[in-house]
């Protein structure tokens, strides 16, 4: 329930704010380099974007990316979310063996960003550049991970952190089954 009622809020917020600019779906796929049929399942509340899709339409839109999420900010009290166990936002990797649930607050996406991972045997995180600067800080609290950035590989276990630059190729493989918290810091 609350899941469809964040889908409806944001489809309603984007199309919003794709018409106030004037822009047609055409006009905001090129903009935002996400496809028109994506935009329109969006926008018609049957697809879920990822984070990394969201983060471009704020891009294109120049909208706060919060803005599209949140309840009315004049009926916020002092506690501004409660996501209960099971209902956080969770990023789909397609079978690679690793489950990422996002847990820092939408605002905060590239500056300050928490996820939680968990792992498979042989999962495998392989992720694109972030921009330039960018670190990530990695601590595993079960099994054991290797990390690889810029051709050098450090393995990790239980109890160990590492911070390595994120601003190029990286990539996380389990070697067991693993769970760990990722803050990624934006430069």
């Amino acid at each position: 329930m609350v899941r469809q009622q964040i889908s409806e809020r944001l489809a309603k917020r984007l199309k919003e704010a794709r018409k106030a600019q004037g822009l047609s779906l055409d006009s905001l796929a090129k903009l935002s380099d996400v496809s028109k049929s994506m935009l329109s399942q969006i926008e018609r509340s049957e697809s879920s974007p990822t984070v990394a899709v969201l983060w471009n339409l704020t891009q294109a839109l120049n909208t706060d990316f919060s803005g599209l999420l949140d309840d009315d900010p004049k009926e916020q009290g002092p506690i501004k979310e409660v996501i209960r166990a099971g209902q956080e936002p969770v990023i789909n990797t397609h079978g690679t063996g690793c489950k990422i649930r996002i847990l820092s607050a939408p605002e905060s996406v590239g500056e300050t960003e928490i996820y939680d991972l968990e792992f498979d045997k042989n999962g495998l995180l392989e992720s694109e550049p972030h921009r330039s600067g960018c670190v990530e800080n990695l601590t595993v609290f079960d099994g054991e991970l290797t990390v690889m950035t810029d051709g050098i590989s450090e393995t990790v276990g239980s109890g160990d952190t590492i911070r390595y630059v994120a601003d190029r190729p990286h990539s996380i493989r389990a070697r067991e089954n693993s769970r760990a918290v990722l803050i990624v810091v934006g430069a």
